[in-house]
């Protein structure tokens, strides 16, 4: 991999070849990071000092845009290093805070111009979304939670980021990448966790303004005797369609999260997240589809490339 630095002033720096680098793709936030550690002279001080942007190049292809949020300069055992640390694009969303709203039949285009557009962000998707009641965002909050609140409530989705850090407002088509990880296949390490703690048994989704509930219910879970509700309160003059989508995203999220194998391999950029990874791993019992959430790709000179990849699902 290599790395390329932008700068405020608008220029374009190729780093050395990299010491040691990891790049982290989530795809949604938890933001997209890495870090990469070269080799350092004086001359690469007026650029790191002024670098803003970065891009993480492999095989002639980018794998993550990314902004700069801190470097290092170190004095070692083998000399003088630099490191580069930094966040995928949603981090400008997250790291500005909006001013109170309230919109009345607003479409996501508009929250994209309103919300997203003005922190230099392109949009690669944006679907065709248009609230059915009073959208408020309140005070205290993200540029980053005033657009997922909308894409939650009335889409039904959670915004995210392509590698080359444009935004992707619309669900996931499963267009992703699928492969297979079987028992000839050169894992270094298998890791499989279910998690009961945290799987919804009901969403009770409430509009104060209107004194109104609807609850949303995870049958699956109550039979397993399972027992965790939340409590969920909308914006005012919520109608029941968005009630209801937000009682079934609380549900589906939490299971999500429910089954959780995380798999390391040899090598670089193998899957990101949105692919979709069938795993027949009988010494584990470790069988189905599973969907890559995180992909942490790291490498060093002494010890190589590999990757780690966190599936949820099956």
């Amino acid at each position: 991999m290599t790395g390329r630095v932008f700068t405020c002033d608008h220029r374009v720096y190729d780093l050395p070849e990299p010491l040691s680098w990891e790049v982290v793709h989530t795809g949604t936030v938890p933001c997209d990071s890495y870090s990469v550690t070269f080799l350092y002279d004086r001359s690469m001080a007026e650029v790191l000092r002024l670098a803003a942007g970065f891009a993480a190049i492999y095989r002639g292809e980018t794998m993550l845009r990314a902004i700069v949020d801190e470097y290092a300069v170190e004095l070692g055992s083998i000399g003088l290093t630099a490191t580069i640390t930094g966040r995928g694009y949603a981090a400008r969303l997250l790291d500005n805070e909006s001013r109170p709203l309230t919109y009345q039949d607003a479409t996501l285009a508009e929250i994209v111009r309103r919300h997203v557009t003005p922190y230099g962000i392109a949009a690669g998707e944006v679907a065709d979304v248009r609230a059915s009641s009073v959208y408020t965002v309140p005070a205290g909050v993200s540029q980053w939670k005033a657009l997922e609140g909308f894409c939650r409530t009335y889409g039904g989705f959670s915004p995210r980021f392509s590698r080359d850090g444009k935004l992707l407002a619309a669900p996931e088509k499963g267009g992703g990448k699928r492969f297979s990880i079987g028992e000839g296949d050169p894992v270094l390490s298998c890791t499989l966790r279910e998690d009961h703690y945290g799987v919804l048994t009901e969403a009770l989704v409430i509009d104060k303004t209107r004194n109104a509930s609807y609850s949303v219910k995870n049958e699956d879970m109550i039979q397993r005797g399972g027992q965790c509700r939340r409590v969920v309160y909308t914006p005012g003059q919520s109608t029941w369609d968005a009630m209801r989508y937000t009682g079934e995203y609380q549900i589906r999220r939490s299971k999500e999260d429910e089954k959780t194998v995380t798999l390391s391999l040899p090598g670089s950029f193998l899957a990101f997240p949105g692919d979709q990874a069938t795993l027949r791993l009988d010494r584990m019992g470790l069988s189905g589809s599973f969907r890559v959430t995180e992909a942490a790709n790291v490498f060093s000179a002494e010890k190589g490339a590999s990757v780690t990849l966190t599936l949820k699902g099956g």
